[in-house]
């Protein structure tokens, strides 16, 4: 559910804008002179954001470098090399 409020709610209604980030779980746009202008959400909302956008970073890059070559793994194969890679990690 989208919400959006003017700018100026930030200070008359401060509070009640960050309930309704809190309450619906997703940003809420802000508008000045009718116009988008900034967004308001809360730490958990851009935390999960922000890993989504990674992600999706990550699986383009994977896709694009799928595209140059034919090389493919088994599922063992990738496990066994997360499984590596966590182990370094924590020995490291």
């Amino acid at each position: 559910m989208e919400t959006t409020r003017p700018l100026s709610d930030l200070k008359s209604n401060f509070a009640e804008v960050c309930e309704a980030a809190h309450q619906t779980e997703s940003p809420v746009f802000l508008t000045k002179d009718g116009q988008s202008d900034m967004v308001l959400m809360t730490m958990d909302v851009y935390k999960r954001m922000q890993f989504e956008w990674e992600l999706e970073t990550k699986l383009s890059v994977a896709e694009k470098e799928a595209e140059l070559t034919e090389k493919r793994y088994s599922s063992e194969e990738v496990l066994q090399a997360m499984r590596e890679a966590i182990w370094e990690e924590r020995v490291v």
